[in-house]
């Protein structure tokens, strides 16, 4: 970016600017900038990955573009290798803070508007004007293999966080890039696949979280995603980027393709696609034809100009040039953050944690305990400043006596001669803890998982150490959900997904009690992988991907079908206990427009410090409307010590209740009653209160002469103006109109051919029985 050209003199209109000009203003420059028009008041911005840290490719960058397309493959065919080292090319160094679906158990909206801060002090360091995420995409299947990036698979969760560091990262000057928009949930064949979602799910699910992270945050680009979306390609969509996304939410930034995620320019730009990336001389042609033949009105381009404009501006408005950033102090936050985030999803006996100043001998197991992975694979990947190392860190911090001991030169995984020393030295350990991994060939962009099991040999590994020594540990890094055939064997499981460069560090606090575990699930850990939603119609074929559960994703699919998982959405222990009393609402009957309090008690029945995540749920109770068993609305992360008490307020809209009726084309509340539930997981619920839901917009099916009895007295006006027809066209007595409607209501057919079947036919006229309908419906709409 040109220092030296003062934010005032910064183009917001390309009034004056030429056709080429303009082309080049929405088309980007080379892999990572926009294109620069300096002696028209235009300077470039930088952009660069990272959802967690900071990607600042010097060759890529700061070098002359060399071949491009082979530049951006090696990238995202990258894989990350421990510790750091060769495979991270020539980035600078940032630090790799825990990854989305590992951060995202933490629950804590201070955490993750700490993390925009940092983040957006490390951009304004290396000279990033715009980074590229939060990503925050459902996790609609643990093998997905960016899942690593996502924080949940709840839009509500997912959206809240994400809109803290939107909001951490441009008050301090950089702007960020929700992606990606919409429904890219899996890696296969993932830049032509089709989304094929019905209407509900797709706002329920796919588009809810967008909306809520939009609606508090503002951020400055959005980035459409690579897939087809019913049928379009979403950076060519114009329903999704112009009805939806500027219509209804009104958003007013600036939106941008991921990288080569566009195939039709024109079209692209004309859905409301502003900003290609990367340069493509192929795709610059192709628009710039259009607009001389007509085909897209340089209106139209002028808009897209307006708005990459505005984007440079509030760059150069927020840059901080000279600013620096201390290493030493991010890596303290990234061990914070990864402490905070563990989960710890087992704990037989009070197993964990083990006392620093015991005389236990603690044998530790597998590669992870020195060669930590840290983080997924692709496009996101950061070179760490610095990387802590489980072991060294263990034995940094244990007492005097407490001795963590390893097998050197012992291949774990190896044959039947190593694998006896591993089992006499488990069987004489005082405790064991075995740090296990997922296989990173097929942990990142571009691969899906193939199956959710560990990597190989390390099952096996895990079921014969615990088959000696009953106080085993296991400390699990994986992108997602793994499955755990040992579970019931071992002692205490701690699920760490990937947690950046302060792991270590982090792991060992834990396991030695120098801090309670605090994080809790945002996917649900299946038992088996048949379990998962949408299984049987996963990854597609021909091309199209069903999403065939439709609403029913995460935790709604398990509850809905009475599944009993590994374990549940929102699941994790503590070394302390929480009591949960005294729940209030107000008011117990809402409306449109109305608003929810929900007011408890969280009490530490503990001897120790600890962190409770609350969840407050929303539960149905007998409508018509299918909905989920319950669903999650609102948190809240709570620091107890020992004995004390906090009072917890929730306060809901009304519009978060309701779900989205495909034939309305809108947002509708349910009518009847309304749950209430709070919990510590979402099969832990601790208290529960009802509210009478009252819309004063209710919608009902269109009614006509083939229309169910049943369907046409459900209208408010639908027995009394039916019964005062039967009475005039029948002469039939109140009591009479009154049996005929209660025994016709049961009839299947519909209410002309039911009172045809009753009575004598030909007093049954069409186009009267067609008007007293039609007066019903009015009556309904009025």
């Amino acid at each position: 970016m040109n220092e030296n050209m003062h934010e005032d003199e910064v183009r917001l209109s390309p009034e004056g600017l030429t056709l080429d000009q303009k082309i080049a203003l929405v088309s980007g420059n080379g892999l990572w900038r926009t294109a620069a028009i300096e002696a028209e008041g235009v300077p470039p911005i930088v952009m660069t990955d990272g959802t967690y840290g900071v990607r600042y490719s010097i060759e890529q960058i700061d070098g002359d573009g060399g071949n491009q397309l082979e530049q951006f493959l090696a990238v995202v065919g990258q894989r990350e290798g421990g510790s750091g080292g060769n495979e991270f090319g020539t980035s600078r160094p940032a630090t790799c803070f825990p990854n989305g679906s590992s951060l995202g158990c933490s629950w804590d909206k201070a955490l993750f508007r700490e993390l925009g801060t940092v983040l957006a002090q490390e951009c304004q360091a290396l000279g990033v004007q715009l980074l590229l995420g939060p990503g925050i995409n459902i996790r609609r299947t643990p093998l997905a293999g960016r899942a690593y990036e996502y924080y949940a698979e709840d839009p509500y969760l997912s959206g809240d966080l994400a809109a803290e560091v939107i909001i951490g990262l441009q008050a301090n000057g950089v702007g960020a890039s929700l992606k990606h928009f919409a429904a890219n949930n899996s890696e296969v064949e993932r830049t032509t696949m089709d989304s094929v979602i019905e209407a509900r799910a797709l706002r329920e699910i796919y588009l809810k979280g967008f909306e809520r992270a939009i609606a508090a945050s503002n951020p400055w680009t959005v980035m459409s995603s690579y897939n087809r979306l019913n049928g379009l390609y979403a950076a060519e969509n114009p329903w999704l980027l112009t009805d939806v996304l500027r219509g209804e939410w009104g958003y007013d930034g600036c939106v941008l393709s991921d990288w080569h995620g566009i195939k039709d320019r024109p079209a692209s730009l004309l859905a409301g696609n502003d900003l290609d990336m990367p340069e493509n001389e192929l795709r610059k042609r192709t628009l710039r034809d259009a607009v001389v033949a007509g085909e897209v009105s340089e209106a139209d381009l002028d808009l897209a100009c307006a708005r990459v404009l505005a984007l440079v501006g509030k760059a150069m408005a927020g840059q901080r040039c000279g600013q620096k950033f201390s290493a030493e102090h991010h890596h303290e936050i990234a061990r914070d953050m990864a402490a905070q985030s563990i989960v710890l999803l087992r704990n037989r006996d009070e197993c964990l944690p083990l006392s620093p100043d015991s005389r236990a001998r603690v044998l530790v197991l597998g590669p992870t305990a020195t060669v930590p992975i840290i983080q997924g694979s692709g496009c996101a990947t950061t070179r760490p400043t610095r990387v802590d190392v489980p072991l060294e860190e263990l034995r940094a911090a244990a007492g005097e006596h407490l001795k963590f001991i390893t097998l050197e030169g012992i291949d774990e995984g190896g044959h039947d001669a190593h694998r006896s020393k591993i089992l006499a030295a488990a069987s004489a350990a005082d405790y064991v803890v075995v740090f296990v991994n997922t296989d990173v060939a097929h942990d990142g962009e571009g691969s899906d998982r193939t199956s959710l099991d560990l990597a190989e040999g390390q099952d096996e590994l895990v079921a014969a150490v615990a088959a000696v020594n009953a106080r085993t540990i296991v400390v699990v890094t994986a992108p997602d959900a793994v499955l755990m055939p040992w579970l019931d064997d071992v002692a205490a499981v701690l699920m760490s997904f990937y947690s950046g460069q302060g792991f270590g560090h982090a792991i060992a606090q834990l396991i030695l009690g120098f801090q309670s575990p605090s994080g809790k699930l945002t996917s649900t850990l299946p038992v088996r992988l048949e379990d998962i939603p949408g299984w049987h119609s996963y990854p597609g074929e021909g091309g199209r991907h069903v999403y065939s559960e439709g609403i029913f994703v995460g935790y709604r699919w398990y509850d809905y079908k009475g599944i009993e998982p590994l374990f549940p959405f929102g699941h994790g222990l503590s070394y302390t206990s929480f009591e949960y009393s005294g729940l209030a609402i107000s008011p117990d009957t809402l409306t449109d427009g109305g608003t929810m309090q929900v007011m408890f008690k969280v009490t530490n029945t503990g001897a120790c410090f600890g962190r409770e995540i609350a969840q407050l749920y929303a539960a149905w109770r007998g409508q018509e409307t299918k909905r989920p068993v319950r669903e999650l609305k609102a948190f809240a992360k709570v620091a107890l010590g020992p004995g004390e008490s906090a009072t917890v307020v929730l306060t809901v809209p009304a519009a978060d209740f309701a779900y989205w009726n495909e034939e309305a084309n809108d947002w509708l509340l349910d009518e009847g009653v309304l749950g209430l539930e709070v919990g510590a997981s979402s099969r832990d619920i601790r208290l529960s209160a009802d509210c009478v839901v009252t819309p004063v917009k209710v919608y009902r099916r269109p009614i006509g002469i083939d229309s169910l009895v049943s369907q046409i007295i459900a209208y408010p006006t639908g027995r009394t103006r039916l019964a005062s027809y039967l009475q005039e066209a029948l002469g039939m007595e109140d009591g009479q109109a009154e049996a005929l409607i209660l025994g016709s209501s049961q009839s299947f057919l519909g209410i002309y051919s039911t009172l045809s079947w009753f009575v004598d036919e030909a007093l049954i006229k069409p186009e009267e029985l067609a008007g007293v309908i039609d007066a019903i419906a009015k009556d309904a709409a009025a």
